[in-house]
This record gives C-alpha cells, structure tokens and sequence, in this order.
C-alpha cells in the first residue's frame, strides 16, 4: 500500500515521504497511530494543504521532547530480579518494568517510546534506547541485578556473576607430605614429636 508519512518513521523516511509499506503495517500500525495517510489523489491534496501546520506540529513536539530527553538522558535504573547461579532471570525485564522504573524516577516515558531491541534475561547493565520523538532519542542504563549490595557493585563496573564463580573456587587442599610412608599421620597433626610417636 501506498502511504504519505506525516511524521518521520524510522527506516522509512521523513515528512511528506511517499512509501510502500506492507497492508497489515499500514493498516494496523500507521493509520490509526495518524503517522500516515493513504497515497489518494484526495489525501494529497489534503496533505500539500496542510503542509505547513503539520511540519510546524512536528517541530513544536520535537522540541518539547528534546526538553524532556534532558530530564531522561543518562538515567540508570535499578531492577531486582531472580536469577539462577549463572546469572539467567526466572523470565525476562519487559518494556513494561523498565516504564514503571522510570516514571517511579521522575521521568515520563510511555511503553512505545521504549526501544528494546531483544528481551533482557540475564543480570548485567544494559543500555536502552528511550525516543522520546522520531527525531529525539536518548539512551538509559538498565541495571539488573538479584539485590541492591550487587546491583551496586555492576554499577561501580564489578562482574558480579564473574565475581562469584572467582570465590567459590577455594576449596579444601590437604596437607602432602611427600616422604610419608603409605599409612603414616602426618606429623603436624601428632600432639608429640613424630620420633617419639615412633618409639611408642
């Protein structure tokens, strides 16, 4: 289907564009978001008429969103999570729990401005596209860990999972004598000298 943008879409193009999209995108996504109309003759003119006021529009929203990208800009959030001993989460951090951190920080952002590129399902710090506009995006740290001592020490640049697996490898070592006889205590574990056990 042929469509006339009326904001810029990401990996479309830009105000005024004419596109072919596939049906379903342009009926389910852009026409009902207003992000397009159909490439009619009608719609033409009606879109060269409007023009102006629409670029204006689009001007006035994009700078009220680049105000708003300071207040977002550079934000960390932290997410307790569960996670199995080699840092997989019981589920995933949705686009929904990252809005919820965010807005409980001060900031307002919606579940569509948030770019998440594939599901987060491990522990770490991840960074997260927030756009704000199509033209203004900002980038937020997305800190999951299993409890607030951890999540710190990710934000303070330690790897916690590598971390963990460093301390668990000390174990018991036990003490080699290597002139024992086969059957012999070891004499440091005698009370008396080792001759004297001997003599015994």
């Amino acid at each position: 289907m042929e469509i006339i943008l009326l904001e810029r879409v990401e990996k479309l193009g830009s105000i005024g564009d004419v596109v072919t999209v596939k049906d379903g995108y342009a009926r389910n996504f852009l026409l009902p978001n207003k992000k397009a109309l159909r490439a009619n003759e009608a719609n033409r003119k009606v879109f060269e008429a409007n023009r102006a006021k629409i670029e204006a529009d689009n001007a006035e929203r994009k700078a009220a969103a680049e105000v708003d990208s300071k207040s977002v800009d550079g934000k960390s959030v932290v997410l307790i999570r569960a996670s199995s001993n080699a840092g997989h989460l019981y589920g995933s951090v949705s686009v929904r729990d990252i809005v919820d951190a965010l807005n409980a920080d001060g900031a307002q952002v919606s579940k569509a401005m948030i770019v998440l590129e594939r599901p987060i399902k491990t522990l770490g710090i991840f960074d997260v596209r927030v756009a704000l506009h199509p033209e203004v995006s900002v980038t937020v740290k997305v800190n999951v860990a299993r409890s607030p001592d951890e999540a710190e020490l990710q934000a303070q640049g330690v790897d916690v999972m590598a971390a963990m697996f460093d301390t668990d490898t000390g174990g018991f070592t036990e003490a080699y004598d290597p002139n024992a006889e086969p059957g012999d205590i070891a004499a440091d574990l005698l009370d008396e000298p080792a001759e004297g056990a001997a003599e015994a």
